[in-house]
């Protein structure tokens, strides 16, 4: 599949991916100088990058593994949605879950972006649904182990 990729800057980098068969590809931050980001604290940190994105596909920005456990950055909104029709610039709102300040280095891997399809549901209004075993049990409603 091909992501077109448009550089909003000339220090951004065009995401990575880290193993032939990583289904992630690393996007990097492209910053003028190193972000601080305090305790609970979320900041926007640009990519520096725009893209197109094929339509029936979105391009989904999770956590990198290790710096979410090891240093407690990852994505504010857990897991950020690009749009296919979306031009902008790609930011990451990368909070700080740890209890001390962490630096963002400037072309430092922040986050990975999945591209995969979606499907867009026809939302229709009844008065009746379907009956099933588990019916309305919610949180908790199939066990806990």
């Amino acid at each position: 599949m091909k992501v077109l990729i448009k550089k909003l800057n000339d220090n951004a980098v065009i995401p990575t991916y880290g193993s032939p068969y990583a289904a992630g590809a690393d996007l990097y931050a492209c910053i003028e100088n190193d972000e601080v980001i305090r305790p609970g604290e979320t900041k926007l940190i640009k990519t520096g990058l725009a893209m197109e994105i094929p339509v029936g596909y979105a391009a989904f920005i999770y956590a990198r593994s290790g710096l979410a456990s090891k240093r407690g950055l990852a994505p504010a909104n857990k897991v950020g949605v690009v749009d296919c029709d979306y031009r902008g610039e790609v930011m990451v709102a990368l909070h700080n879950h740890s209890c001390t300040e962490q630096t963002v280095a400037k072309g430092e891997r922040i986050a990975q972006m999945v591209i995969a399809p979606y499907i867009s549901a026809d939302f229709i209004e009844t008065d009746t649904l379907s009956d099933t075993v588990r019916a309305d049990g919610g949180f908790g409603s199939t066990g806990t182990k």
